[in-house]
């Protein structure tokens, strides 16, 4: 695991600069040998100036970022060197440092030390991907506040609560002869349980609207032919990404674009209009529409506003019943009577507000899902699910009024649960905390 890594930390293209990341112990020693300037003596973070040499060949004149442990990122001694940005000098540099002993690193393996070396948990090493893949500037945000702690904190009082009424159990079981300590009767275990669950979904709500702005939403505009699919995605995206034509049956595959709206991701897919055909490759194109459809998070139904609701339509709307749905009447501007309640639009004119609005509006969130942490990923939401399924049994088991023992096991799992969120060690002695909480053995 201490073993020197290397690996260039910026995309292998020519360009003005270059850097080149090396992790582990020893690297400072290979430095010696291949910087024209000493490195191990360094006692705190430095930046010097000079040539990498291999023997008595010059590779180049370069900057070196000289990090001793643990006060680097990875905990061990780091080097980050500068260069200039060709990958033949790249390719000589990262030779250079293998011939002293370094390996290739593999993907992540850097994030993975830091983690290791108890430089950060496992929510902030998923923020550090998560940044680098950020498409909008609010996933951005949402990723540097995992990165700095504060989405981890949201755990911490979960975790003592959950560790509060374990350790209330075990002292119950152990202990029962003590007068001196709250009974763990079956109404206590079910009040204390629900007061955790309602905690934890709060959570699980912010997770899943974290989980929106991170990845954003897919989008199925599905309706009958020539309703004006392609009209408004083109609109949307602003450009002609879609053939636009008068003769129904024109979009035979799936058409995607995305967009961010409002600082959300949507990627939308312009399907080929469902009906009955017995054209084999439009018939191709209708059942990749109804699988858009049962992949997709929303499906915009697009109706031809002076045509109204068909048959068609009706159908789409029951073979789509089970998902989000919003019903968008375009080409508003062939009617003069126009109803207020319905959602009106004209992809011809751009006016495509209503329907943004409405899109907006079906994702649920708020202001506040911009600026706050949540455990927005699929692993955490689902480790999130993990622990309210065993605090379920608990609350089920104490209305059934078993005895303590027998709740202790499914709340003990939810407790290593909530460790294992952060990537923590879930086998933990809880005598320490028992002896914390009560006066036992006195």
């Amino acid at each position: 695991m201490n073993k020197p890594i290397i690996a260039l930390a910026t995309p292998p293209l020519n360009s003005a600069l270059a850097l080149i990341r090396i992790s582990g112990e020893g690297c400072f020693e290979m430095a010696d040998d291949l910087f024209s300037r000493p490195v191990s003596g360094i006692q705190s973070r430095s930046m010097l100036v000079g040539y990498l040499k291999d023997g008595e060949k010059t590779i180049d004149q370069v900057v070196l970022l000289v990090y001793p442990h643990p006060a680097s990122v990875t905990g061990e001694d780091v080097l980050e060197i500068c260069c200039h940005g060709s990958m033949l000098i790249v390719g000589e540099i990262v030779q250079a440092f293998l011939g002293k002993g370094c390996r290739y690193a593999t993907r992540g393996e850097f994030t993975a030390r830091a983690f290791y070396n108890g430089k950060m948990d496992l929510i902030e090493a998923e923020a550090v991907n998560d940044l680098i893949n950020a498409t909008t500037a609010e996933s951005k945000n949402l990723a540097l506040l995992s990165l700095s702690g504060k989405t981890s904190a949201l755990i911490a009082p979960l975790k003592e609560r959950i560790a509060s009424l374990l350790a209330l159990l075990e002292v119950n079981i152990d202990y029962p002869e003590y007068t001196d300590i709250e009974e763990a009767n079956s109404k206590t275990i079910e009040e204390k349980t629900k007061g955790i669950r309602s905690e934890l979904a709060s959570l699980i709500k912010q997770g899943e609207e974290g989980k929106i702005i991170r990845e954003g939403v897919k989008i199925a505009l599905v309706g009958s032919p020539n309703a004006g699919k392609s009209s408004i995605l083109n609109a949307l995206l602003d450009e002609e990404k879609a053939i636009v034509s008068p003769l129904p049956g024109t979009t035979r595959d799936i058409v995607e674009g995305s967009l961010s709206l409002k600082g959300v991701p949507l990627t939308l897919l312009d399907t080929a209009g469902i009906r009955e055909s017995k054209d084999q490759i439009e018939s191709l194109g209708v059942e990749r529409s109804k699988k858009a459809i049962e992949k997709a998070d929303l499906v915009i139904l697009v109706v031809d506003a002076s045509k109204g609701m068909g048959k068609e339509d009706e159908e789409i709307l029951s073979f789509a019943a089970k998902k989000k749905t919003l019903v968008c009447y375009n080409k508003s501007d062939l009617i003069n009577n126009k109803d207020k309640g319905k959602l009106l639009v004209s992809a011809k004119k751009g006016e495509l507000e209503p329907l943004k609005e409405a899109i907006f509006s079906s994702l649920g969130l708020a202001a506040s899902s911009f600026v706050s942490p949540s455990f927005s990923n699929a692993r955490e939401l689902g480790v999130l699910r993990q622990i309210d399924q065993r605090l379920s049994e608990v609350e089920k088991a104490a209305q059934s009024t078993l005895p303590p023992d027998l709740l202790s096991i499914p709340l003990q799992e939810a407790y290593n649960l909530s460790r294992k969120l952060l990537g923590e060690d879930p086998t933990q002695d809880l005598g320490e905390e028992i002896f914390s909480r009560f006066c036992v053995g006195k």
